[in-house]
């Protein structure tokens, strides 16, 4: 398949990046942070994406979604790395939304259509430190009466204190599992913590949190399976952030190479920039490729999706730190100032790498796969 996007594909990148522009710039994120917005997040524009569609990109048409694919979501993903702007996409129309899609037909009639619509919030609840380490789930959920009793901690739960509904992966007997959990159950515990990018993310604490079984999605057990798919998706569509997230950075950074003298000359001028400049724009070209194979291979269904989604986030984590280093360094020491966005996109793509397996995670990850 080639590595570009189709006609509609690119109709839809063109529209968010539209959107956003008008009605989410960076000064959107400024607004929220300087105001110290108590939510971090703004529900009238979170609506707004469900008027678009873009909430419910990967939501079935029979539940008032689009039905459309990775691809789709990872173009309004790159969007929204270009604008920095806070939104619950990620964590409700990706994550959340394909979790559910392994639920049950009462589950997803409750829920999808609202998630669609933009009008609620649903986190996913899997890490529990400060790494991504989905394989080390210690949360534990016993049988009790006719459903569960939870006990555990999460951390990084993307939007987490303004959720509707919380998706908890527990360990059973029979293994990992799912829970559709009411955040005002008695005994959890949500903190909000502002990230260093000015993003919302939440610690989730499970004091005998009792469910009924009808909590569970999927079956009993078949967490990881339901995770394995979610997960790849998810690192997708980071990935994609981190592309738009360097990409931009590295447009800022060309519109101030063209416009600030040094020694009577423009710093665009000066033949080691150019040099610096032309390798990020290869290394940037590099990452989209990778992303995009990632998200193509994801819809097609192919058995590596996981490894090359691994490929794509360790490729686009790398790249969109050189882009952001480059591009503060190139700024000089205006760059470290907050009256200039270089810096927040700095700040931005140090959260995307972490989120869902750094550089690291993802080069471990593939090499086991290969034996090594």
């Amino acid at each position: 398949m080639p590595l570009i996007l189709t006609e509609e594909q690119t109709m839809m990148q063109e529209a968010a990046d539209g959107f956003l522009r008008e009605n989410a710039p960076i000064a959107h994120l400024r607004g929220l942070r300087d105001g110290r917005d108590p939510d971090g997040v703004s529900r009238d524009l979170w609506r707004a994406f469900g008027e678009m569609g873009f909430a419910g990109v990967l939501i079935p048409e029979a539940y008032g979604g689009l039905g459309l694919g990775a691809v789709e979501a990872g173009v309004i993903a790159e969007s929204l790395g270009r604008t920095l702007t806070p939104s619950p996409f990620l964590g409700t129309a990706v994550l959340a939304a394909r979790t559910l899609a392994a639920g049950s037909e009462e589950q997803q009639t409750e829920w999808l259509p609202r998630m669609a619509a933009g009008e609620t919030i649903v986190s996913l609840a899997v890490d529990e430190g400060a790494k991504h380490r989905p394989d080390r789930i210690a949360a534990t959920a016993e049988r009790h009466g006719n459903g569960f009793r939870l006990n555990g901690a999460k951390a990084m739960v993307l939007d987490g204190h303004v959720a509707d509904a919380l998706i908890v992966a527990a360990k059973t007997e029979e293994g990992t599992t799912l829970f559709l959990v009411d955040p005002k159950t008695a005994g959890v515990e949500i903190e909000r913590t502002v990230m260093v990018d000015a993003h919302n993310a939440a610690r989730l604490t499970l004091t005998n949190v009792e469910v009924d079984a009808d909590a569970v999605i999927g079956p009993v057990g078949g967490g990881d399976a339901v995770l394995d798919g979610v997960l790849t998706l998810g690192r997708g569509c980071v990935a994609s952030s981190l592309v738009g997230a360097g990409d931009q950075a590295f447009q800022i950074t060309l519109d101030y190479l063209r416009t600030r003298k040094q020694f009577g000359k423009l710093i665009g001028e000066f033949q080691a920039l150019q040099h610096r400049a032309a390798h990020l724009f290869s290394e940037l070209e590099i990452a989209r490729a990778a992303t995009l194979a990632a998200l193509q291979a994801i819809d097609a269904g192919r058995e590596d999706a996981p490894l090359i989604a691994s490929v794509a986030k360790a490729k686009a984590s790398r790249v969109a730190e050189l882009a952001v280093q480059e591009g503060v360094q190139m700024h000089g020491g205006v760059g470290m100032t907050d009256e200039f966005d270089i810096g927040l996109f700095m700040k931005r793509v140090r959260v995307l790498n972490e989120l869902l397996g750094d550089a690291g995670f993802h080069q471990e990850r593939m090499a086991r796969a290969r034996g090594f």
